[in-house]
């Protein structure tokens, strides 16, 4: 396989040479150095062009382009690039589940993700399921960062890494006010101001957004949310006239939620009849959160080549699911994943999940899943770049202390059920006697990199050092006050390096080869020996521009040594987040990505269109039993679960002064919910679905847009996924108007 990648690839970059006229090469030219310009410390990259001109596979989606659809769905976004593997949950993107070339996609849980280039999941080393994630409709642009060059940013390393840019503090004085409502009574309000002024700079943002739900519950309760956000930042630039120059930054941003969400979903048959209804036990469900950032930032430029950039950061996140977690009938006690996937065999069970029958007391548990996250750390980065002759130099240096923690509180309450599904509480749990534990980690990262550029080659080798030290502290279900005496402990370090290379090779500034190979990495959990995840990952690529068509094509490899799965209760599991090892494992595929513009080089409109296909061929090379028969038992040759072969995404838009239309069809293949091979059978499989957005904007004024939106416009009825207790339906028909008005 990796063989045939490379001829492909090599072979279709050859062709696109050939038929090139041979133009004159530059050198270190004012086009060629765009990309030398050492960037901000919160981003990755900083903008397209340097994406496109990495040793590595880069993405940059612009304040422009999210702006097209007004994304508060994060989801939606992302479908947009190659490589990114998604599996929806709630309809709205509030708890996504993203993949980066194969890795497991549960919560989010094998990636890098940063806000403003700080690690923001809750606790990244000791918890590093997502179950917060930054609102994509408050950011100004979102980076994806795949391949060898991604090795300065972990603790992951096998995918990639995404980085979420905020408000940036802007030069001169200015803002907006944006509010749209649709659909389920679905609203968005969101409010920018900022400005800078001698040296000191600020910005301010609100958002809200809500919608009562698509989902109806037989009580007639709001199935929806609703969500506040709030960013602040303070810039001074200190001592303005000195010869280093310095800046200091701060930010504060918090946001909460409060939404009628549920894990419960449907059985297949209630979903063929009605995929928009909810069980009645399911009427007590709610997610409560808070978080909280706090980022101070100190800048030194030395001179126009030299920085020293050092970050603080603290976050704070709380959140209780307060969700159904199982019923008991007879003193029969199952799990609703259980009744879920077998509502035959648990008809009594599922009676009462549906509410058509009247329960005994106590028959339905609903958990309050309470967890606190706490994350801090300092990190700094040098950089440095000059030239010398034909050589460019670029020297990059970083570390990272980090500590996380997360802290389980948890206890269940009992209710009974009456018809026609009204909950009655009759047994009120402690706090702590569910689940009465702390788990944290203490971590070390550092890395080196160093570009190099010669004539038509660059070369970036660069290694990264990670040490972490896992604990977890359980105080046990009858030491609610945590006295210790029932304590139990256990530990578990690694430490590792991470060495990659990337490469690229220009024939002409309008075709380029590049590649990689570099070690992935994920950390274990804290049972003692626990070994981490580690795997090799290759690419190959060519960038290219054929008269107006522009593009991307890469091959990938990822050789597992050593795939760990996760006891998620995401995914149907317990939710310990106990790690299992699923041995060796091979995902390569393919990605494409194609721009082309149907407008006239100097026509008053432009006729934009995009298109970007993933294939993604997953193997699992040993046998085993998953544990909780998360994965089922495994076969070697099966396949992976949650990951479909084939994605594609096309868009298309209508771009003019006074006016705009955009159009965004997306394809998600069919994929397994267990590992398997060959057909899918019925009761493991989530369909294909192929869902077109639709968005327009007009100029009322030069300062006034009014803006529309439609989701789903086809009106297509499709299931996102089917863990881990049903089956879930994705976004109905939704329509939305607003005003946009901007001031400066």
């Amino acid at each position: 396989m990796r063989r045939l990648f490379l001829t492909l690839i090599i072979l279709f970059t050859v062709s696109f040479v050939a038929q090139e006229k041979k133009k004159t090469q530059t050198s270190l030219d004012s086009i060629q150095k765009l990309d030398e310009v050492i960037i901000s410390t919160n981003t990755l990259f900083g903008n397209k062009y340097v994406a496109q001109n990495r040793t590595g596979s880069a993405f940059y989606l612009s304040q422009k382009e999210l702006a097209k659809f007004s994304f508060t769905d994060i989801n939606r976004a992302l479908r947009t690039v190659p490589g990114v593997t998604i599996y929806e949950e709630d309809g709205f993107g509030l708890r996504p589940n993203i993949s980066l070339r194969g890795t497991s996609p549960e919560r989010s849980s094998k990636i890098t993700i940063m806000e403003d280039g700080v690690l923001i999941a809750p606790a990244p080393y000791s918890a590093s399921a997502a179950y917060y994630f930054p609102t994509i409709a408050r950011m100004e642009a979102v980076e994806v960062l795949k391949g060898s060059s991604q090795v300065q940013y972990g603790p992951f390393t096998t995918g990639g890494a995404i980085n979420m840019i905020s408000a940036q503090i802007p030069t001169e004085f200015g803002g907006q006010i944006r509010a749209s409502h649709g659909s389920f009574n679905s609203n968005q309000l969101n409010a920018k101001i900022g400005g800078t002024s001698g040296a000191f700079g600020y910005v301010l943002e609100y958002l809200n957004y809500g919608s009562d739900g698509f989902k109806t519950l037989p009580s007639g309760k709001n199935t929806g949310f609703n969500k506040n956000d709030i960013v602040a930042k303070i810039k001074a630039n200190l001592f303005p006239n000195a010869r280093v120059q310095q800046s200091l930054e701060f930010k504060f941003q918090y946001s909460d939620e409060v939404g009628n969400e549920t894990y419960l979903g449907l059985s297949e048959a209630d979903f063929n009849a009605n995929p928009f209804q909810r069980y009645a036990s399911s009427n007590e469900d709610k997610m409560t959160t808070n978080h909280s950032q706090y980022m101070l930032t100190h800048q030194l430029n030395f001179s126009e080549n030299m920085r020293l950039t050092t970050t603080a950061y603290q976050n704070n996140f709380a959140r209780n699911w307060y969700k159904l977690n199982d019923i008991t009938f007879n003193g029969n006690r199952q799990s609703i994943a259980n009744v879920l996937d077998n509502p035959t065999l648990f008809s009594d069970h599922f009676a009462i999940v549906n509410g058509s029958v009247n329960s005994a007391v106590d028959a339905v548990a609903v958990k309050a899943n309470n967890r606190k996250y706490y994350s801090q750390g300092i990190q700094t980065k040098f950089d440095y770049h000059w030239y010398q002759g034909d050589l460019f130099h670029d020297l990059e240096i970083g570390a990272r202390f980090h500590y996380d923690e997360e802290d389980r509180f948890q206890w269940v309450d009992k209710y009974s059920i009456s018809t026609p599904g009204a909950l009655s509480l009759t047994s009120a749990g402690t706090p702590g006697t569910d689940a009465n534990r702390i788990s944290s980690a203490n971590a070390f990262a550092s890395f080196i990199t160093y570009k190099v550029k010669y004539k038509n080659w660059t070369f970036t080798p660069g290694i990264r050092y990670q040490n972490i030290t896992l604990q977890r502290e359980d105080f046990g279900t009858n030491d609610v006050t945590r006295t210790g005496a029932n304590l139990s402990e256990r530990e578990n370090s690694v430490g590792v390096f991470i060495p990659g290379i990337g490469a690229n090779y220009k024939f002409t500034n309008d075709v380029s080869l590049f590649g990689g190979v570099h070690k992935g990495f994920s950390p274990p959990g804290n049972q003692d020996g626990e070994q981490p995840e580690k795997s090799i990952n290759y690419e190959l690529g060519s960038r290219f521009t054929i008269g107006k068509l522009r593009g991307e094509f890469v091959g990938f490899y990822n050789d597992y040594s050593n795939l760990l799965g996760s006891d998620l209760a995401a995914t149907g599991g317990t939710g310990s987040l106990d790690q299992f090892n699923a041995g060796k494992v091979s995902v390569n595929g393919i990605e494409l990505l194609l721009n082309y513009n149907f407008a006239k080089k100097d026509a008053k409109i432009s006729l934009p269109f995009s298109f970007g296909y993933t294939l993604t061929n997953t193997e699992f090379k040993s046998s085993f039993g998953s544990s909780d028969e998360l994965w089922g038992a495994v076969t070697a040759g099966d396949e992976l679960p949650y990951t479909p072969k084939h994605q594609f995404n096309a868009g298309f838009s209508i771009e003019h002064a006074a006016f705009e239309i955009n159009l965004n069809a997306r394809y998600n293949g069919e994929f397994r919910t267990m590992a398997g091979s060959g057909d899918i059978p019925d009761n493991e499989k989530v369909a294909s679905n192929f869902i077109v957005d639709l968005s327009g904007k007009y100029g009322i004024t030069k300062n006034l847009n009014a803006t529309a939106n439609i989701i789903n416009l086809l009106d297509n009825t499709y299931a996102v996924s089917r863990v881990p207790a049903g089956f879930r339906p994705g976004h109905p028909f939704g329509a939305y108007a607003g005003l946009e008005y901007r001031f400066n």
